[in-house]
């Protein structure tokens, strides 16, 4: 954190709900920017480590909420904040709640209405990160609601990560949260399926890795490229076309078969390329296949 964050959050006050451990790390980093800072949890032990730091244990979360103009939330669900926070919508009137808690849409955009009821100037979140580095430059969090209510409580929040604001409707920043979450898996699985076919030929995971992340690396041109066809609307193929990439796909698919490699994620590809060639886009770029992903599961 730079100086002038550091003399921003100095003399702010937060109150943190809930200290699992992303709670636990998302409260270490205020104590860390030197904001006065108080923590509640059911279980109390929880807060120990906290509390020999400098944190302010509260005896309830009534008494958080009161400790607090700024109020961050991190629990197991929606329903649990709700069941936590909604008793307390008199005493949050007026203040600023930022919600932490893993959800979807649908949920971040009850839960701001809800806020808006009872006056309360509402933050929906999502964290990209891992809690061993929150409060760091590897920590990403994202975050949706009114940009004034952003912009108020930006400098505090920027103590747990880089701080982005996605834009007012509250539902993205779930809809982001399991967008990038996708694209992680989706890497991760063809990793996987990657390492268990080199693995019958005696080649270790370790060996593999650098070639696939320098590969990984080289698909986000076909990310940055495909984006823009996709906004657009139109598919040149300046790489490859859809029928050029099936012809590549069979061969990862008879390589699965042929050496006893699991056949579930090469052939659900394959699945959608063939539909994709069956509704006129073989000629197009690999982007026309979000046409695919479009169309609702039958």
């Amino acid at each position: 954190m730079n100086s002038t964050t550091q003399a921003d959050t100095q003399h702010a006050a937060v109150s943190v709900v809930g200290l699992g451990l992303m709670g636990q790390a998302l409260a270490g980093a205020f104590l860390g920017s030197e904001a006065r800072t108080t923590v509640w949890n059911r279980s109390p032990e929880k807060a120990e480590a906290l509390v020999a730091k400098g944190a302010v244990l509260a005896t309830s979360a009534a008494a958080a909420v009161e400790a607090a103009p700024l109020v961050v939330v991190c629990l197991t669900d929606y329903d649990a904040f709700h069941a936590v926070l909604n008793p307390l919508a008199d005493a949050l009137r007026g203040k600023t709640v930022v919600n932490l808690t893993s959800g979807h849409s649908d949920g971040s955009r009850e839960t701001a209405r809800w806020a808006d009821e009872h006056g309360i100037a509402y933050l929906d979140g999502a964290i990209m990160a891992i809690p061993p580095v929150i409060g760091t430059e590897h920590a990403t969090l994202l975050y949706a609601g009114a940009r004034d209510v952003f912009d108020a409580a930006e400098a505090t929040l920027a103590a747990l990560g880089t701080a982005t604001h996605l834009g007012e409707d509250h539902g993205l920043a779930s809809l982001y949260d399991v967008a990038l979450l996708g694209i992680m898996w989706g890497v991760l699985n063809s990793f996987l399926h990657g390492a268990a076919l080199l693995e019958t030929a005696q080649v270790k995971a370790s060996t593999f890795a650098p070639l696939a992340n320098a590969w990984i690396g080289a698909v986000t041109n076909f990310v940055s490229a495909y984006a823009g066809q996709i906004d657009e609307g139109s598919y040149p193929a300046h790489d490859a076309t859809i029928d050029t990439h099936l012809a590549t796909m069979v061969h990862l698919l008879h390589e699965s078969e042929a050496t006893g490699v699991g056949t579930e994620l090469p052939a659900f590809v394959k699945q959608l390329t063939d539909r994709a060639i069956a509704s006129g886009r073989a000629g197009d770029s690999y982007a026309a296949m979000i046409e695919q992903f479009r169309k609702p599961t039958a």
